[in-house]
């Protein structure tokens, strides 16, 4: 029975990470992936735990508090500490350390492991993990789908009802070649119709979220919604005057709003509301509050729709994303 461990922070997990992870999974038969973690880590242990437990749910990972396992000093002092932390977390002798990286050796030595070095020059899958912390769009088919939703740049087409979100929401993600969001209060209110309660608002911008989960992990490095639960937020203001406290919790904002002036003519297409001037000027000041309130990013964008299109271009370049 032979047992193997692959260490490292995993920050972020790539396909070179899976790559090694499978091969040795291959020649062990028991495998164990231990994440490396420090308390001011970009991104938390547990968040790299979870990518790897959805990743290899037949696999033994654990989290440790130590430092990379790159940077641990070859003198007998560190990697004793080393080892005895190991024996904590592993009691089981090692047979085999796989690593990617020639500076692991000594900690294989230390465990009394063999060493085993697979595509030390990043060759069978071009990428490191400070590629994608310095630049994730270019390194995007290498990040698996678990991962995407930290690097993901989300764009939310925001405002009123009749100013355009939806046609120009269509045709950003077509001129990046990625995906969408649609609207799923619009199809709430086609399949249940316009008699919403409170309830309702919370269940179109509960599905709204889950939509946008499903989809960031299939995106190509950029996800536009068309609306998000800030929008549904500012809804139920102006049909209640007042707001579940869901939407309160509710923190998962986009990186960049594109918020729709209302320069545009009023047209209703059976699921619309507030077509009189006051009371489409009252929904704009309240979709800009909620903005403001929240702190988040965002641009005005305004004009003909081809002005839209070209403004909103300019948003997203100017924000980087």
């Amino acid at each position: 029975m032979t047992h193997g461990v692959v260490f490292g922070r995993f920050m972020p997990l790539h396909g070179g990470h899976i790559a090694l992870v499978r091969t040795a999974r291959a020649l062990v038969d028991h495998l164990t992936i231990v994440v490396c973690w420090q308390p001011d880590d970009e991104v938390p242990g547990a968040v790299r735990v979870q990518w790897m437990l959805e990743m290899f749910p037949s696999l033994r990972v654990v989290a440790h508090c130590m430092p990379s396992p790159h940077s641990i000093l070859p003198s007998p002092d560190h990697l004793g500490a080393f080892a005895a932390q190991m024996q904590e977390i592993h009691p089981e002798p090692v047979d085999r350390l796989f690593a990617s990286d020639a500076r692991q050796e000594p900690l294989a030595v230390a465990l009394g492991a063999r060493f085993v070095l697979l595509d030390p020059d990043h060759a069978g899958v071009p990428v490191r993990s400070a590629d994608v912390r310095t630049d994730p769009l270019a390194s995007w088919p290498f990040i698996p789908p678990v991962v995407r939703s930290a690097y993901a740049s989300t764009i939310c087409l925001h405002g009123p009802e009749s100013t355009g979100k939806t046609t120009l929401t269509r045709r950003l993600a077509e001129h990046f070649g990625t995906l969408y969001v649609p609207e799923y209060g619009r199809t709430y209110c086609e399949q249940y119709g316009l008699d919403l309660t409170m309830d309702d608002l919370v269940t179109i911008g509960r599905t709204h979220c889950a939509m946008t989960a499903a989809l960031v992990r299939l995106c190509r490095q950029r996800l536009f919604l068309d609306t998000d639960p800030l929008m549904t937020a500012v809804w139920a203001d102006m049909l209640f005057q007042q707001r579940d406290p869901w939407f309160e919790r509710f923190d998962t904002t986009a990186k960049l709003y594109l918020l729709l002036d209302i320069d545009m003519p009023w047209i209703d297409d059976g699921t619309r509301f507030f077509g009189d001037r006051d009371r489409r000027r009252q929904f704009f000041d309240l979709s800009r509050a909620e903005l403001e309130r929240r702190g988040v990013v965002y641009r005005v964008i305004r004009g003909t729709f081809e002005e839209r299109f070209e403004n909103a271009l300019a948003a997203i370049e100017e924000a980087g994303l």
